[in-house]
């Protein structure tokens, strides 16, 4: 191996400290992994070149995206060992208090954020954070890894391609070292170097030897230095090799043992601490001083993490910790009203929304200079610039993983799905990075995801479906489903101002069907208060969305009912205080969603009411929904598909009762 170098002295023998460092804590790591004082452990033994050269070649203030083989990473921007020792073991002084494990964590101290096991969406938070960088002029480079395993996600395509299409200044680091779990290279994709798919997107390409650290800093280092001045995404392969199992678990018997003895002659550490003898940088004494300092350093951390007593469970603590707090500022309606339609509504909270929110940004297929598909957007991109209203490529993973990374900076993000079925495909960053973020590292996702949705307007299986349930089981996110202009844009307001994900669904049948008087000026609408549209006594009915028109039409053709009437308007928080009061005034409950009957949030309600509200039941809860099949086309089969008949009948037979 060969180190060309003009660096000074001193900055080669940093480099050489920084990774002897992550390699004594790797092997100290390994004694206690084998004692039973740590879980689990992802070794990069072998590959410290590639994390250290590239930590260093960034600035301190620039955000790296590391893996679970980059403790290099972590060492070089000099997080105290006890605390990256307290996290591995579990403990309060860690990053996640105790709710993740190893390297599934971020820190903003240290502008690092770290990976969750799907690999594939943090490509795409890079992307927005780096989207922010933009946008904020302040000419810094973002610099993400992943390994050659995770290059065939779709989340690793749609990433690189849309950083491709804006421009982004984006460092995407492949450390390609041989296998993916047990799967070699040649089983994983044809091509000669990953660098190759890069000719695809039009992105500029390296492969850089991740074995020698004075390539990958001399290179990375001069690519942040011209990236700083002309932003754009740069693909960079390091060639490396996994010395040990992907955990310590899995061994390493499937791997040729000549490609074992190959590649340990190729050690980094080794190799490159003989040339900076054999330059007369470093003497043999000098090494054996930094080791005990590191050994020393180590020991003195690992003594602090041990000492530190195991985690105190707080109940209360565990559930608020789901949700970032937030401050609910009341905006009281103002007496100038308008009346529009659901959708005005909606683009009017939006629009409203952008002004008040000079970091908000909005993304979506087609909603620039086209409108949206429902126009709600139409306008903006002359009201407020192609910067904040971005239309994106099809790839709904990787913008809502982008729209995590502007909240990272601080910012705010609308995410439109064009119809709300299509969040299937963007489905994993919401549940799984959005949804847990705070929870583990205290990382808000100030994201909102509009969600036009709905059947009766003969769209068929997949531009139908109204799939509030995929989410309202998810804990982390907040769910927003209101049936009127009025609140939809109030609570729209609401939504944007909090720092937590939220699923907001819009009705496409109520889009322009709806009218009502509208607040022209900004206000905002609580989350988790139902509305009491119509007092009885005789029966409660609990719906939400177009099944509060539903309801409203059942109630008007049967003058003789006397119902209470709730409408839910937010699923997430819900307000099941509300169901009970009136349940225990009517002592009878029929609940009616658009949603398919299993597994919706109709079974949840009743069987809240059930265990809280029994003793006033003077009947049987009754559930109504749509039937267990996908959404039909032709509009005989919708109607049939729909509940809205069904509710009627089985209204009256509650009552009968």
């Amino acid at each position: 191996m060969e180190f060309n170098s003009s660096l000074a002295s001193e900055e080669q023998l940093l480099l050489f400290e920084r990774m002897i460092k992550p390699r004594l804590v790797e092997e100290k790591m390994l004694i206690l992994l084998r004692q039973g004082k740590i879980s689990k452990w992802f070794s990069g033994i072998g590959q410290e070149a590639i994390a250290v050269g590239v930590a260093s070649a960034l600035n301190s203030e620039e955000y790296i995206l590391p893996m679970h083989r980059n403790l290099g990473v972590f060492t070089t921007r000099n997080i105290p060992l006890h605390r990256l020792f307290s996290q591995w073991q579990g403990k309060a002084n860690g990053f996640t208090n105790g709710r993740d494990r190893s390297f599934h964590f971020g820190t903003q101290d240290y502008n690092i954020i770290g990976m969750i096991s799907h690999l594939g969406p943090q490509l795409g938070v890079a992307d927005g954070i780096a989207l922010a960088n933009l946008l904020k002029k302040n000419n810094s480079v973002t610099a993400v890894f992943t390994g050659e395993g995770a290059t065939s996600e779709g989340d690793f395509h749609e990433a690189l391609n849309i950083a491709a299409v804006w421009d982004l200044p984006v460092l995407f680091c492949i450390e390609n070292n041989g296998y993916g779990l047990s799967t070699p290279t040649n089983e994983q994709y044809r091509c000669k170097n990953l660098i190759d798919k890069g000719i695809g997107y039009g992105i500029e390409s390296h492969l850089i030897d991740g074995n020698n650290v004075i390539e990958v800093y001399s290179k990375v280092k001069a690519l942040c230095q011209n990236i700083r001045k002309k932003p754009r995404p740069v693909l960079l392969e390091f060639k490396t090799f996994r010395m040990r199992g992907h955990e310590e678990a899995s061994g390493t018997k499937y791997v040729p043992e000549r490609l074992m003895k190959k590649w340990a002659k190729k050690d980094p550490i080794e190799n490159y601490q003989n040339f900076l003898i054999k330059s007369g940088i470093i003497t043999q004494e000098d090494i054996d001083k930094i080791r005990a300092k590191i050994n020393n350093e180590i020991i003195d951390e690992l003594k602090l993490a041990v000492e530190e007593s195991d985690i105190v469970l707080n109940k209360v603590k565990e559930l608020e910790d789901v949700f970032a707090p937030f401050n609910y500022e009341d905006v009281q309606p103002g007496s100038i009203v308008q009346n529009i339609r659901f959708v005005d509504a909606v683009s009017d909270g939006l629009k409203q929304a952008m002004e008040k929110h000079d970091d908000l940004v909005i993304m979506g297929q087609d909603i620039a200079d086209y409108g949206g598909v429902f126009k709600i957007t139409e306008g903006f991109v002359d009201a407020f610039g192609s910067e904040r209203i971005r239309n994106t490529p099809i790839c709904e993973s990787a913008v809502v993983s982008a729209a995590m990374g502007l909240s990272i900076q601080g910012m705010k993000a609308v995410v439109e799905m064009q119809f709300a079925d299509f969040a299937s495909s963007g489905f994993n960053p919401i549940v799984n990075y959005l949804a847990k973020s705070h929870y583990r590292w205290g990382q808000s996702a100030d994201v909102v995801i509009r969600m036009p949705c709905g059947a009766g307007v003969q769209a068929g299986p997949f531009h139908s479906q109204t799939n509030e349930a995929w989410f309202t089981k998810t804990p982390g996110l907040k769910v927003v489903y209101p049936a009127f202009p009025k609140d939809a844009k109030g609570l729209l307001a609401t939504a944007i101002n909090d720092p937590n994900p939220v699923l907001f669904f819009e009705h496409k049948a109520l889009y322009r069907s709806i009218y009502q008087d509208v607040p022209v000026a900004y206000y905002t609408l609580p989350f988790g208060e139902a509305f009491l549209l119509k007092e009885g006594v005789d029966i409660t009915i609990v719906t939400y969305g177009a099944g509060v028109h539903w309801a409203i039409e059942t109630l008007e053709e049967l003058h003789h009912v006397s119902a209470d009437l709730l409408d839910l308007r937010t699923l997430v928080p819900l307000d099941i205080e509300a169901v009970f009061a009136s349940v225990k005034r009517t002592s009878k409950l029929i609940i009616l969603q658009e949603d398919s009957l299993f597994g919706g949030i109709a079974s949840d309600i009743a069987s809240a009411v059930t265990e809280n509200c029994f003793e006033y039941l003077d009947g049987p809860i009754k559930r109504v929904a749509s039937l267990d099949t996908p959404i039909p086309f032709a509009k005989t089969l919708e109607d049939n598909y729909l509940p809205k008949e069904r509710f009627k009948k089985e209204l009256l037979n509650l009552l009968a009762y």
